[in-house]
């Protein structure tokens, strides 16, 4: 734990005891160097857990959706998908009909318009007309993936983006080891569902606090480690550009592949005070990862968050969270 960054640490902490989350951490990246690093609590609730260390891979929930949005990129350098303007139709034959319209951007940017009811795919709006967050478009996504590979999400990651970056800590796990935050899975109101598949289509991504900083850290480079650059550049560049139709509403959130942009928005979760060009994802267990490229830096804040106890309010929790880091990097850089 650096000095500098106590009061960043001490939120943390002040959160985690009031929305009762045994295990946190807390790791910042600027200018290649680790500035801040610090543990909190064990990975279950009395003191037969394991206490928090590098070691604990928590459960980061939709933060898996980013993995998902390179993979995606990965495929269109590759030339396995022609546009993100290609309607998902073209790809999929089953949603030609059901999905016509919806383009990759949409789904990519959650301004589809498509929802399940009843185990039917349904309009909620035009797409390109709104914004509303939808695992269905991530479904549909993660489907075309294994389409095009003949592989699942995780696997093609494993090859092409973990093993090459030595993300050792991280993948879709269905089986309890001693250093994954586990043992919550046996509540019934489990707020990340099922967990019985490793194939990456489900919300059972585990990743160790560094290696989430790594994952930042990579896109902060566009994918060069020690000067190579093992996946080009316009991967990344792709990922975190803006591809939010103009046609959406202005006080809509604005999207890069899955990524939230930082955009003047009631539903922003980036604070105010990161600066233009900062990106962030964010997942249910309270897990976040914010890039902010113009200080050359990472923050990542991990929780094994289970529910929001009256009075909380996530968005000024996270926005907080992310304005205290900036405050802090901004002398730093």
């Amino acid at each position: 734990m650096s000095e500098p960054y106590q009061v960043l640490n001490d939120y943390v902490y002040q959160v985690q005891q009031e929305i009762g989350v045994t295990a946190a951490a807390v790791y910042l990246i600027q200018n290649d160097v680790v500035v801040n690093e610090g543990y909190s609590g064990r990975q279950g609730a009395d003191t037969t857990f394991r206490a928090v260390d590098a070691q604990t891979r928590f459960n980061v929930a939709s933060i898996r959706k980013t993995y998902l949005g390179l993979a995606i990129s990965l495929l269109m350098e590759d030339g396995r998908i022609l546009s993100v303007d290609d309607e998902i139709g073209h790809y999929l034959d089953e949603f030609s009909e059901t999905a016509e319209g919806v383009k990759l951007r949409h789904l990519l940017t959650h301004t589809h318009g498509l929802m399940e009811r009843d185990g039917q795919l349904i309009r909620e709006f035009e797409p390109g007309c709104g914004w509303a967050y939808r695992n269905t478009g991530i479904r549909m996504l993660t489907l075309l993936v294994v389409r095009l590979t003949g592989q699942t999400l995780s696997s093609f990651l494993k090859e092409r983006v973990f093993d090459p970056y030595g993300l050792r800590e991280t993948g879709w796990e269905t089986d309890y080891s001693e250093e994954l935050i586990y043992n919550y899975y046996s509540d019934p109101h489990l707020w990340t569902g099922a967990h019985d598949s490793d194939a990456g289509d489900q919300s059972n991504l585990f990743v160790s606090t560094r290696d989430l900083a790594r994952w930042g850290h990579l896109h902060l480079r566009k994918g060069s480690l020690d000067g190579r650059g093992l996946i080009p550049a316009s991967v990344f560049e792709r990922v975190v550009t803006r591809h939010t139709p103009d046609t959406v509403p202005w006080d809509e959130p604005r999207n890069g592949f899955i990524w939230w942009l930082q955009h003047d928005t009631p539903q922003n979760q980036l604070g105010e005070r990161l600066p233009d060009g900062s990106y962030l994802i964010l997942g249910v267990t309270g897990c976040v990862c914010i890039v902010a490229p113009e200080y050359d830096a990472v923050i990542v804040r991990m929780y094994n968050q289970l529910s929001n106890p009256e009075g909380y309010n996530y968005l000024d929790d996270i926005r907080t969270f992310g304005n205290l880091a900036a405050d802090l990097l901004k002398v730093g850089r």
